[in-house]
């Protein structure tokens, strides 16, 4: 299962998964994107593609993705949590509708479709979870923004939860990208005109890596070594440091999920 299926690193899990001969169930609010992405799959790779026209930040969205999570008759083995949003406005001009929405979806849907997952996955000794965050979540490095801070969430609770189930031989992994080309910030309404070409990621070459770091039984996957200096920095460095890049760059180190 595939959350944010339509764009993105969403869309290149799905043609990833179905081109390797997986099953797929495909997540996200847009039906019509949705049913031309399964005909695609289906008609370029055969197997059966599923669809789900939810959306994730309701819970009417949820609920439902949480009974097909939860249904033994057509167990899901691996589930990839990628959909979320960011927010074009600092919090001081934001509405707490607005934040709120952010957290249902960054954080609340996460919580929720995870814990869905995971019972059947411990009991069957086999499975695992991707929940896609962001080199973001390393450090408050959006002044301003609750993106970081939502990211940063993720992150910390796929790292727990990975050590509480890998006794039952689940895996548990969080994937921290940095900059990729996706319709992410556009539809965000974020200019990145100004980032420079060398900090992009193709979104086939981020679930590549994620895929590797799953079969390694990573449990924090940080595509490109560019990223990878990235998040050393943000863990290392003085606070004071990563605080100034953090003015001098406007914060715009940000996530690629659709």
């Amino acid at each position: 299962m595939v959350t944010g299926a339509t764009a993105g690193i969403g869309a290149a899990f799905a043609r990833r998964l179905a081109a390797d001969g997986h099953d797929l169930v495909l997540v996200a609010r847009d039906g019509q994107r949705l049913a031309d992405l399964a005909a695609e799959l289906t008609g370029r790779h055969g197997g059966t593609v599923r669809v789900l026209a939810v959306d994730l930040s309701t819970d009417e969205g949820c609920g439902a993705v949480e009974d097909r999570l939860r249904d033994p008759a057509e167990p899901v083995d691996l589930l990839v949590n990628n959909a979320g949003i960011s927010l074009n406005r600092p919090f001081l001009h934001s509405t707490a509708a607005e934040e709120v929405r952010l957290l249902r979806l960054n954080v609340h849907a996460v919580l929720r479709l995870t814990l869905a997952a995971l019972p059947g996955m411990t009991e069957r000794g086999h499975g695992a979870v991707i929940n896609v965050s962001s080199v973001a979540g390393f450090g408050p490095v959006m002044p301003g923004s609750t993106y970081s801070a939502s990211k940063a969430w993720v992150t910390n609770f796929s790292e727990s939860i990975a050590q509480s189930v890998r006794r039952y031989g689940v895996r548990v992994m969080v994937l921290c990208p940095g900059y990729t080309r996706t319709e992410f910030h556009d539809r965000a309404g974020i200019d990145m005109s100004k980032t420079p070409e060398w900090m992009w990621l193709r979104a086939d070459d981020v679930v590549r890596d994620a895929l590797r770091d799953l079969r390694r039984n990573r449990m924090v996957s940080v595509p490109d070594w560019r990223y990878k200096a990235v998040v050393f920095g943000l863990r290392h460095a003085p606070g004071r440091l990563w605080r100034a890049v953090a003015r001098d760059t406007r914060g715009r180190i940000g996530r690629e999920e659709s």
